[in-house]
């Protein structure tokens, strides 16, 4: 777990939480050897999860899309607005 808390850069305590939270969904296997618990990443719950975020992904992405659409649309008005300003203050 040092190897952990060194890369993550969070106390020991953190990480010992995430790890049990990640083991009580499935998503690692821990085997213990001596003093020391070793973690896996168990493959097969993680592609199942990436499946169902992807019909989600594609709808979000959607969304941004539109977001940074009406966010471009927006600036050029404010752009205008602050442009048409100046030249009457001149």
């Amino acid at each position: 777990m040092g190897d952990l808390v060194e890369r993550l850069g969070l106390r020991q305590p953190q990480v010992s939480k995430h790890l049990r939270v990640l083991s009580e969904a499935g998503l690692v296997d821990v085997r213990v050897d001596a003093q020391r618990r070793i973690y896996g990443l168990r493959a097969a719950p993680l592609r199942e999860l990436e499946q169902w975020i992807g019909r989600y992904r594609r709808i979000w992405e959607g969304n941004f899309q539109r977001l940074d659409a009406v966010l471009e649309e927006l600036k050029t008005k404010e752009k205008k607005r602050g442009s048409k300003k100046r030249k009457s203050a001149d």
